[in-house]
């Protein structure tokens, strides 16, 4: 019973379900070689296919070696870029519009230190200028000192002689004394006081007040000049030592002189100060 039953088989594809032979001689292939030869151009086309692909490979591999070459070499080429930028290059490195500007800034500075030379030329000059002024303004008031000193001196001697001479021709009673001069009212005194106030305001601050005695020097030195014959006196007939001396007579008659209320004349060989006043 055992003997009867057919044995058990693995289903195989239909290449393996006959043999090579009877395969050969299909009707599907007329025309195939007899035996295994219609393998030979399968394997034929199968190794040109190998060696493409084959081929293919290699030439993948050597794109591959290709980049990894590339990218090694520009990875070299960035980072000694890097280092070059690192090491020359610099931002802040002078340009040509840096030297136009260097030019430009120096050319400023000359003229600067030029105008500074200038304007301290200038100040030398008008320092010099000022100075010769005060020198001669001194020199002046040195003559004036030194005219009203001799005119003095001479009337003095003119005075010692004339009083010789009538001394020795008088020896009955003393001359007459001349009058005091006539006292002023208290009206006239109020005037007076509001005309010198007046006057003394015109005047530069040393004689305003900074200065007390001064400014009772002027008072007198102007009072002296109204009460005067004519208004007009000398340098000398203003003294009244020792608190009015010929210094400060000299000094309140020049600030009178350049208010314009006293005027100065020398034109007889005398200087003579006439009182003109305020207008």
């Amino acid at each position: 019973m055992g003997s009867s039953q057919t044995p058990h088989r693995t289903p195989l594809r239909r290449v393996s379900q006959g043999s090579l032979f009877s395969l050969s001689r299909s009707a599907a292939y007329p025309d195939a070689p007899h035996g295994l030869g219609f393998i030979e151009p399968a394997m034929t086309e199968l190794a040109d296919e190998l060696d493409i692909l084959h081929t293919n490979t290699e030439g993948l591999r050597n794109l591959s070696d290709s980049l990894a070459t590339f990218n090694e070499s520009f990875a070299s080429w960035l980072y000694v870029m890097t280092m070059n930028s690192l090491t020359i290059d610099w931002p802040q490195a002078p340009t040509e519009t840096s030297f136009v500007l260097a030019k430009r800034r120096a050319e400023q500075e000359a003229l600067r230190a030029m105008e500074e030379l200038k304007a301290t030329q200038a100040k030398a000059a008008e320092a010099k200028e000022a100075a010769a002024l005060a020198a001669a303004l001194e020199k002046t008031m040195s003559n004036d000192l030194t005219e009203a000193e001799t005119t003095y001196i001479a009337n003095a001697t003119m005075t010692t002689n004339v009083s010789a001479t009538s001394s020795s021709k008088t020896s009955g009673p003393l001359a007459k004394k001349k009058g005091r001069k006539p006292k002023l009212t208290a009206k006239e005194k109020k005037e007076r006081g509001i005309e010198l106030e007046r006057i003394i305001m015109s005047l530069p601050l040393e004689f305003r007040g900074s200065e007390p005695a001064l400014r009772r020097n002027m008072e007198l030195v102007i009072e002296g000049l109204m009460d005067a014959p004519n208004q007009t006196v000398k340098l000398l007939d203003l003294v009244k030592p020792p608190d009015l001396n010929q210094a400060r007579v000299n000094k309140c008659l020049i600030a009178l002189v350049n208010r314009k209320a006293v005027k100065k004349d020398n034109s007889t060989g005398t200087v003579l100060y006439r009182w003109q006043g305020l207008p």
